[in-house]
């Protein structure tokens, strides 16, 4: 699992992502709860930078309860996502060397709620992740995902 006391051993993977967020809730942090959701879950730091030698660094939040909330908040709007996957359990922010941080903690959705989209857009707003990276699902994947479904 992940162990935030060795955050500067980590990179940026299939199942991590690291957001900055000195901005306030990033857009793209929807992009990667879809693909995370859709593919095996993973964990969403926000206040976290991946440095150019591809490591991470706690930058910290001025606010990370305010980022919690708006986050919260959106997850319950379907015009946003799908779906909430989440328990309160899975945001939790964490004290750290550098500042708090937000680890946002997001399974593999269950078959019957694939594909997991934003914007309500089943077909422009599913992703998967490949990598470090968040990818749009082809029609294909998208297909398999809905065939899965029970009726």
């Amino acid at each position: 699992m992940f162990d935030i006391s060795q955050i500067t051993h980590y990179r940026e993977n299939n199942r991590l992502e690291a957001k900055l967020a000195t901005g306030g809730l990033p857009h793209s942090i929807w992009e990667t709860y879809s693909a995370f959701a859709n593919t095996y879950g993973g964990v969403i730091l926000l206040g976290v930078e991946e440095l150019p030698d591809h490591s991470l660094r706690v930058q910290g939040l001025l606010d990370p309860q305010e980022l919690v909330e708006q986050f919260c908040a959106l997850l319950s709007d379907p015009k946003v996502v799908s779906v909430n996957l989440l328990k309160e359990e899975d945001i939790q922010i964490l004290h750290v060397d550098g500042g708090d941080i937000v680890a946002i903690f997001v399974p593999m959705a269950e078959r019957d709620q694939l594909p997991v989209y934003i914007g309500g857009d089943l077909v422009r707003g599913s992703y998967r992740r490949s990598g470090d990276g968040d990818y749009h699902c082809t029609q294909a994947e998208r297909n398999a995902m809905l065939s899965g479904r029970s009726h």
